[in-house]
Order: C-alpha cells, then sequence, then structure tokens
C-alpha cells in the first residue's frame, strides 16, 4: 500500500474515531493487507488494519458478526479510500495460549449456529459444482496473456472434476450450512484473558459449514481424513448438528468436505493470479500449489 494513502487512511479514521495522532508498530503486511498496532498518548491501544479489494467488506461482515452474538473485535471506525478498506479495531492483546482442536471446534459451533445473514455471499450446491468450470475459466484468461502455458495436467484435472461436480456436490447444503468464516484456522481464533473471538472475516459467506472444519488443519500438509473426522466428531460433541457426518456427493463427510475445500482453495488461488495479484513473477508458486491441490482433489473426490 502507498505510504501516504495508508498515512490518509490512518487519518480519516482517528477523525472518524476522534482520537489522536498514536505512534504505530507493524505486525504483519502483506502485498492486500496489513495490520498494525497503535499506542496513544492515553496508554490505550487500538489495531490498525487496511485491505484492498476483494476484503473491503471486513468492516460489514464484523459488525453484523456481534450483532449476531459471535464473538468478535469490536469495530470502532471503518472507512474506504481509493479501494483500499482501512479499520480501527479492539486491541485484544497477547494470546494467553494458542488454539486447539477443542476451543475450534467449540467456536465453529457457535458460528455455523448463528442466524444466516442475507447480506453475506452464497456458495451453494450450484455454486459449489461451478467452481472447477470458474477455475477453467482463469485458466483460459492466464493463457491468453501468455502465462501458464505449459500447465496441460492442471486443464485436464480441471475438466475432469467439472465433469463429476454435479454428483460429487451433492449435499452441500446439508447442515451444517450458514455462516462460514472461510479463513478457519488456529491463526484466526485469539484465546485472550477475557475469552476468545474469531479474526479475519474478510471472505465470509453462506454454505457448507463442513468447509470451515477442513480448513481449520490448514494446506501445508497432505490432507488427513482421519484426522478430520475426529475433529468432526468433536464438533458433534460440543453441540454441532450431527448431520455434520453425513455422507453426501457420495463420499464421506471427511472426504467431500476436504476434497471440497481444496477445490475452492483452487479457484480462489487462480482468481488472485489472474485478477487481484495479476503478478506474472508469482506464477511459479501459484502454479505448484494449484497442481498440489488438484491432485488431492482428484485422490478426495474420487473424480
Amino acid at each position: 500500500m502507498d505510504a501516504t494513502l495508508n498515512a490518509a487512511l490512518l487519518d480519516n479514521l482517528l477523525t472518524i474515531a476522534g482520537r489522536t495522532s498514536p505512534s504505530r508498530e507493524e505486525v504483519r503486511v502483506w502485498s492486500m493487507s496489513g495490520v498494525e498496532r497503535l499506542a496513544f498518548t492515553d496508554g490505550t491501544t487500538a489495531i490498525f488494519k487496511y485491505a484492498k479489494r476483494p476484503f473491503e467488506n471486513e468492516d460489514h461482515a464484523l459488525r453484523l458478526a456481534d450483532s449476531l452474538g459471535v464473538p468478535v473485535p469490536a469495530v470502532h471506525a471503518s472507512a474506504v479510500r481509493d479501494g483500499w478498506l482501512g479499520m480501527l479495531l479492539e486491541d485484544l492483546g497477547p494470546a494467553i495460549r494458542e488454539a486447539d482442536d477443542l476451543d475450534g471446534a467449540a467456536a465453529a459451533v457457535v458460528l455455523h449456529s448463528t442466524h444466516t445473514a442475507a447480506a453475506l455471499p452464497v456458495l451453494d450446491q450450484e455454486r459449489l459444482r461451478s467452481l472447477p468450470t470458474r477455475a477453467l475459466d482463469h485458466l483460459g484468461l492466464l493463457r491468453k496473456a501468455d502465462r501458464w502455458q505449459d500447465t496441460p495436467e492442471i486443464e485436464d484435472a480441471l475438466d475432469r472434476i467439472a465433469q463429476a461436480a454435479e454428483a460429487r456436490s451433492a449435499g452441500a447444503t446439508i447442515g451444517p450450512f450458514g455462516w462460514v468464516h472461510s479463513e478457519f484456522h488456529p491463526t484466526s481464533l485469539h484465546i485472550g484473558r477475557r475469552g476468545w473471538r474469531l479474526l479475519d472475516f474478510a471472505r465470509a459467506f453462506t454454505g457448507p459449514g463442513l468447509l470451515d472444519l477442513a480448513s481449520w488443519h490448514g494446506t501445508l500438509d497432505d490432507p488427513d481424513p482421519v484426522r478430520l473426522r475426529v475433529f468432526l466428531d468433536t464438533y458433534v460433541t460440543e453441540g454441532g448438528t450431527p448431520d455434520a457426518l453425513a455422507q453426501r456427493g457420495g463420499l464421506p463427510a471427511e472426504k467431500w468436505a476436504l476434497g471440497w475445500h481444496r477445490m475452492w482453495a483452487v479457484e480462489w488461488f487462480m482468481e488472485q493470479a489472474i485478477r487481484w495479484i495479476n503478478e506474472p513473477a508469482t506464477d511459479p508458486a501459484y502454479i505448484k500449489a494449484v497442481r498440489r491441490h488438484l491432485t488431492d482433489v482428484l485422490h478426495l473426490l474420487e473424480v
């Protein structure tokens, strides 16, 4: 983010909140967003978070979640300038420990039992089964830009998944179906002195809650259906719907969830590559990730 725009956006937020200029400490910064801790002269602190499209509606999601009883950091002020969202958020302070699987299951139960919000985009069965076709469209645009040329195996895998998508996407609306965090990882669950809070709602949507549960253990390691099945059992024990264990698309819930979560990630990676980041220098990393995830999808969805 341009430093001048960053300063102007923060100044807007401080004006809205009636605060004076603070000292600033970077917490995390990448090309599409950043987080800073602000310290004011009266001894109080706040979090300054900024992000560009498609993350520019997180303030709405956080306020909506709060209104529905989901524990999230309070939004003190928000503003949009030149396509960038800026937020002043409650500073939750240091975590007292890392979130574990029991914490994750309990938090998911709370989130998934929340009343569905009409303002959120919807990922139903029709949208789910369109993911491989949408990814193929992204691949076409990349190749028109003379990129991703030597990737026939990606096209072949997406074609095969698209052909199987209608059958394998069946059961998408079996419970839990509703609010999906979409970035549900232990790092998105803050365990503090005053309890837990969910962070990072920039890509929240209405859809299959199993995608949240499949994302909890991350995507860096090989998908582990047995481990996810244990997590699903924990989720049900903590009060989640027993339907979370039901077969769908002709597959056990854990394989369905892991397979479609990886396909969801593939489509997102490819959209980033051509639309949101659009930096040819990043292509090798994106191609490597897409190849790996598509191999997993073919195995998990038994295509």
